[in-house]
């Protein structure tokens, strides 16, 4: 098995995604109208201003998140939608902080760039896509976070991995998995490793 293609990933470069990406959707939350803002995102159960709220917390210092932590009984996976979906900002408070990290190479404790990375290039299409708003992903940048996805362990590994079918990109040097093969766009075989929508361009049962 294949699992993904293992490059080198050069931290300058990943920063430079963030930042953009960050900026661009900073951008798009302040041009959206307030109705918008309360439309469902591709997160189930949460909001296009609950994914916002998530984002904030790429700098989160311990205190931010010992209460969150606490009434979830430390699980990481419910601390997050506890603290995203009780978020005290306001709209405004949103776009300022995204717009505040442009520039910062700051993460939460016990993460490394790629999981802000992760993160930006993810939610902006939870964010973008029920809208009905096209922003393609950089390429690089969705190679190197769909191997992150398959190189987390632990409470940090949020998704399962597709079995018995084997994911390959049409626009990047990448492959994953055994079986049918699946032929798309790293964008989409990225949303299907975080449990978004199935890679559904093109399927047959050649090896790649």
């Amino acid at each position: 098995m294949q699992e993904g293609r293992r490059a080198a990933v050069d931290s300058q470069a990943v920063w430079q995604h963030i930042d953009r990406e960050r900026s661009w959707l900073a951008d798009l939350l302040a041009s959206l109208p307030r109705a918008a803002w309360e439309q469902s995102s591709l997160c189930q159960g949460w909001s296009v201003r609950d994914v916002g709220a998530h984002l904030t917390f790429s700098h989160a210092r311990v205190r931010d998140v010992v209460w969150p932590a606490v009434r979830t009984g430390l699980r990481y996976n419910a601390m997050i939608r506890y603290a995203a979906l009780r978020s005290p900002l306001t709209h405004e408070e949103i776009v300022t902080r995204l717009r505040g990290f442009v520039g910062s190479r700051r993460t939460a404790r016990f993460v490394t760039e790629l999981e802000p990375l992760l993160d930006v290039l993810v939610h902006t299409q939870d964010i973008c896509l029920p809208l009905g708003i096209d922003h393609p992903m950089p390429v690089d940048a969705a190679v190197a976070a769909a191997d992150r996805v398959l190189r987390l362990r632990g409470p940090m590994r949020l998704w399962t991995p597709p079995r018995d079918v084997r994911l390959v990109a049409t626009d990047a040097d990448w492959a994953y998995g055994d079986g049918p093969v699946i032929h798309a766009p790293m964008q989409s075989h990225l949303l299907t490793l975080t449990g978004r929508q199935p890679s559904v361009v093109k399927s047959d049962h050649s090896q790649s």
